[in-house]
């Protein structure tokens, strides 16, 4: 287990909203550490998402932006049709490139890029979603020391994307959504 967590990544696609509005909700703000969520979601669609879970918090949720420096307790989207990076800087880095997965932004290149930069100070968590983006992501985050979490895939609409993750890669914890709020908020008091 790790010593303390520094930022939660949260990745998922299809039957990932409902999960995080019944996450939210049990997460006690301020939390020590950012949240990241990557969303599949269609260019131009959705751009009420960050006020939908806003009204689930009272945490500060908002879309990231370019060179953005990540602030704990505070949550950030991914915005639709960028990949969304994590510097070296612990800032936000926005990339057009080629989609990956089928999906722009991709769940993998966020994992992957927080795993290079937080190591084993970072949790990641999959959720329901129909492809196997991300499992590649939580490969590096296994590599890198990270805590990897998925939804109950029994539990998910769409158990497609955290199976995957759950045979290809050594899960630390298998979380149906009615716990990871209460989860969420064990990372946060976890201290050095």
């Amino acid at each position: 287990m790790m010593k303390r967590c520094e930022a939660l990544v949260i990745g998922g696609s299809a039957g990932s909203l409902d999960v995080l509005l019944k996450a939210l909700p049990a997460m006690q703000g301020p939390l020590s550490f950012p949240i990241v969520i990557v969303v599949h979601r269609k260019h131009g669609t959705d751009s009420l998402l960050p006020d939908l879970l806003s009204s689930r918090t009272p945490m500060r949720v908002k879309e990231a932006d370019e060179k953005e420096v990540l602030a704990a307790g505070t949550i950030y989207i991914a915005p639709s049709d960028y990949h969304l990076l994590i510097e070296q800087d612990r800032t936000f880095s926005l990339d057009y490139s080629e989609k990956v997965n089928y999906s722009r932004p991709s769940i993998d290149v966020t994992f992957q890029s927080a795993a290079e930069v937080y190591g084993d100070h970072l949790a990641c968590l999959l959720l329901s979603g129909s492809n196997a983006d991300g499992v590649n992501g939580l490969k590096t985050v296994k590599q890198l020391g990270g805590m990897v979490l998925i939804q109950d895939p029994a539990t998910a609409q769409v158990a497609y994307m955290p199976a995957q993750a759950q045979l290809n890669v050594a899960i630390d914890k298998v979380l149906k959504a009615e716990e990871m709020g209460e989860f969420i908020n064990l990372l946060s008091e976890r201290r050095p």
